[in-house]
């Protein structure tokens, strides 16, 4: 019987786990604005990730004949003032900013969470000193310090995605923290202190659970915020490097050719706006779905 004790509540404890994401996932199926969230953001995974399949023309190739070409069957999208195909050049910069924002915000969100609910748990000198620093850089605007980084480094995919990672490290350590400070004194953390668990096992396996909704509508948000930067850095000529395509460079060119080629910003700057938009109210029935409080 002593044996099997553990066994069997491990099996419960992860019934229970299985059982809260499963739920989660029905409510925010049934909310009609995260059904609309999580299928417009399945459908523009699905794009980004299987970009080489479903677009008939390479990104960069050119065609002599086709300069400025409005939409048609061959081009869904029109072409560029380059004769390149802008279907193919718009589904490959999502890919790219989809990649780029997801990858920078979550290597972001490990450093600010664990950082956070570190110092959160052990208090004192520590936390005392990270939330200072934490501080000073949030009394930086956002768009100027990721600038700063990009000019230091250079432009390029991988030094866009670190200044993302380090833009979103100070809002993740603030919000953990303050989640860390919330249930370190509850009285299943202190039960799990009695039995003897070590203070990496409190963290990593009792409160984070109940410390989890917040930090996933933040991931989210994040992730936004993370696309609409790349977005502002291409357009000032600081993220990718040509001809990479992106969405911000593509709507950047398009400014000379407005009176021309009206194809040319508008669908580009479609997809990018319906990104956006399926991140932000995704981000929204994340929370009304696993937050109590937002339900009532």
């Amino acid at each position: 019987m002593d044996t099997a004790y553990p066994v069997e509540l491990s099996t419960f404890r992860a019934r229970v786990t299985h059982s809260m994401w499963m739920d989660a996932l029905r409510r925010i199926l049934r909310n009609p604005q995260g059904f609309i969230a999580l299928s417009g953001m399945l459908l523009l995974a699905f794009a980004a990730i299987a970009a080489p399949l479903i677009t008939w023309h390479d990104p960069i190739s050119q065609d002599a004949s086709a300069r400025l070409l409005s939409p048609s069957w061959e081009h869904p999208f029109g072409t560029d003032e380059l004769r390149r195909d802008l279907f193919a050049r718009t589904i490959f910069g999502l890919k790219t900013s989809l990649a780029l924002s997801f990858l920078g915000v979550m290597g972001g969100a490990f450093i600010g969470v664990s950082a956070g609910f570190g110092v959160g748990y052990l208090g004192g000198w520590s936390d005392a000193l990270v939330m200072r620093l934490v501080d000073a850089l949030l009394a930086f605007p956002g768009l100027l310090m990721v600038l700063a980084i990009v000019t230091i480094l250079g432009p390029g995919l991988q030094n866009v995605g670190f200044a993302i990672a380090f833009f979103t490290i100070p809002g993740f350590v603030r919000l953990s923290r303050a989640q860390m400070l919330a249930e370190r004194n509850k009285d299943y953390v202190l039960a799990a202190r009695v039995i003897g668990a070590n203070p990496i096992r409190i963290i990593f396996r009792h409160i984070v659970l109940n410390a989890l909704p917040p930090l996933l509508t933040q991931i989210a948000l994040a992730i936004a915020g993370g696309v609409l930067l790349i977005a502002a850095l291409s357009f000032l000529g600081l993220g990718e490097r040509p001809p990479t395509p992106s969405l911000g460079g593509l709507v950047n060119t398009s400014r000379a050719y407005l009176q021309v080629a009206w194809w040319y910003p508008l669908f580009p700057g479609i997809v990018l706006a319906l990104l956006l938009l399926c991140l932000n109210l995704l981000a929204d029935a994340i929370n009304e779905a696993i937050s109590p409080y937002a339900r009532r």
